[in-house]
């Protein structure tokens, strides 16, 4: 890429245009989505920060946006609610606000923590005292250190049972352990500055990937752990290869393309950084058009690709994780199917895991509901063996109790397509189910057949006051994978009677 987009006065520049984006859409979060028109933003306080802590690289990296090397640091927005003092828990305790676990919003690939101005108020206002969004490390305005895997020494306490006997596995694992070291223990790094026993952690897409390994590596600070249409979650099945090879020569000579670049490193943001500056810009403005038409107003579409295209253009650091956790087609290297079922939670009756999915959201419901039956399956079986037990000190604590939530009328990008029923979903998983207005726009919620035909009260809790809704129902409900297939199959059987056709005129040609 060209020298000259990261001259100091360059980078400069960039900083004081992403500051002035993400001011704009802190600005919407207080005036424009606010839980009712008149009302109170003042009970809200809002606060930007940057928090110091210690690089996770083993030796000193300066920062290639503020150039600092010994400290680097963590940058977010709070919220707290200052009319709360206390609140009730599920089990119709009152807690002391600064007692309950806060809510922390990672964002996705690419984004930053303000992709969740329009939930901020919502959230805030019906149940979270305080809610805290990250700029993931070496993202948004965050640090930016290079982002260099042999300064990150793998922590494989955690999975180390996964793999131990293949060779290719032990170093896939190793990769991926240290990828994500960068992420994890810069959070725990800003946890412990904030000094939080616990926290409700909710991460989107590729935040929700690296909170399950937070949870994994600190699941005692995990009060429950939220994902929204994460990434990473199924394992690779080959009628995803068959459904690719089915497709158009031209569409799969494009997909080839797009592996061999993602193999090579090559990632979202420096593709854009090796274009013409209004080629990039153009491109990012088109995004933000096509791909959320839930934004009406032409000048929040340019706040929001402008802080989408900034964070882009400053140096890339976490965006090269890409290759390291995914692979080309978005499937994670070491699946969370089989990895959310080994959390090991202090609760005894296990972590709660909520996902929550868009009903035309491009990510795999069913990586969610795989996991739900996994555990299920798991917890049942545990639950088998403890009966025979006599003593309690014997007793193991149970795998998660893993929720799916649906909300209506979004895709991958809920938090932006359907603000109102995203915030419902969260404080719904949170245990506030209670505090929403009766009107007020809620998720469905679905569940695997093995545990709505046991009716599992650990598993669907608040059962009584929400119908749960079977796989058959959930298939019908995520329209978007369905159509995907449909495409992908009639696209394939149209190959083939051209193929048959080509086939059939040659051999005519033959005969004749």
């Amino acid at each position: 890429m060209p020298f000259s987009l990261f001259l100091s006065t360059t980078i400069a520049q960039r900083l004081a245009s992403l500051r002035d984006a993400e001011a704009s859409l802190l600005e919407y979060a207080k005036t424009r989505f606010t839980p009712a028109p008149h009302h109170d933003a003042s009970l809200h306080e809002f606060e930007i920060f940057d928090c110091p802590i210690p690089s996770p690289l083993s030796s000193s990296h300066v920062c290639q946006v503020f150039g600092d090397e010994k400290c680097h640091k963590l940058h977010g927005v709070s919220v707290i609610n200052k009319r709360t003092s206390k609140h009730p828990t599920r089990d119709g305790e009152s807690v002391p606000s600064e007692e309950q676990a806060p809510l922390v919003l990672l964002h996705g690939y690419c984004n930053g923590s303000l992709y969740f101005y329009r939930n901020l108020m919502g959230l805030s206002h019906f149940h979270f005292p305080r809610i805290y969004a990250l700029d993931l490390y070496g993202w948004g305005l965050s640090s930016r250190p290079n982002f260099d895997l042999k300064q990150l020494k793998p922590d494989l306490d955690a999975n180390q049972s996964l793999m131990e006997d293949d060779k290719t596995a032990r170093e896939t694992q190793k990769t991926v352990a240290s990828a994500e070291k960068f992420f994890v223990e810069s959070l725990e790094s800003w946890r412990k500055q904030h000094d939080l026993p616990k926290m409700t952690l909710a991460g989107h897409s590729m935040g929700g990937y690296l909170s399950v390994a937070y949870a994994e590596k600190y699941p005692q600070h995990v009060e429950r752990l939220i994902l929204l249409s994460p990434v990473g979650v199924p394992e690779r099945k080959e009628d995803d290869d068959r459904r690719i090879n089915s497709l158009p020569f031209h569409i799969r000579t494009l997909f080839k393309t797009v592996r061999c670049l993602f193999e090579c490193g090559v990632t979202p943001g420096s593709f854009l950084r090796s274009l013409p500056l209004s080629k990039s810009k153009s491109m990012v403005d088109s995004y933000i058009l096509n791909r959320l038409p839930a934004i009406q107003c032409e000048q929040e579409r340019k706040n929001l690709g402008e802080y989408l295209y900034q964070n882009s253009m400053l140096p890339g650091s976490g965006e090269y994780c890409l290759s390291h956790i995914l692979t080309s087609g978005a499937f994670a290297r070491l699946p969370l199917v089989k990895r959310i079922a080994e959390i090991k939670s202090a609760d005894e009756h296990g972590m709660e895991v909520h996902f929550i999915f868009g009903e035309n959201d491009w990510m795999d419901y069913e990586g969610g509901i795989e996991t739900q039956r996994l555990c299920f399956r798991k917890r049942s079986e545990i639950k088998k063996q403890q009966e025979l037990l006599t003593s309690e000190k014997e007793r193991q604590n149970l795998p998660p109790r893993v929720f799916v939530h649906g909300v209506r009328n979004a895709g991958h990008l809920l938090m932006l397509d359907n603000h109102d029923e995203l915030n419902a979903a969260l404080i719904i998983a949170a245990g506030g189910e209670h505090k929403l207005p009766s009107d007020f726009p809620k998720p469905l919620e679905f569940g695997c057949d093995e545990v709505v035909a046991a009716g599992d009260v650990d598993v669907l809790r608040g059962s009584s006051k929400r119908k749960v809704f079977s796989e058959a129902s959930a298939a019908r409900f995520f329209r978007a994978r369905a159509r995907f297939r449909d495409q992908l199959e009639k696209k394939g059987e149209e190959r083939k009677e051209q193929d048959d056709s080509i086939e059939k005129k040659g051999n005519e040609e033959f005969a004749s």
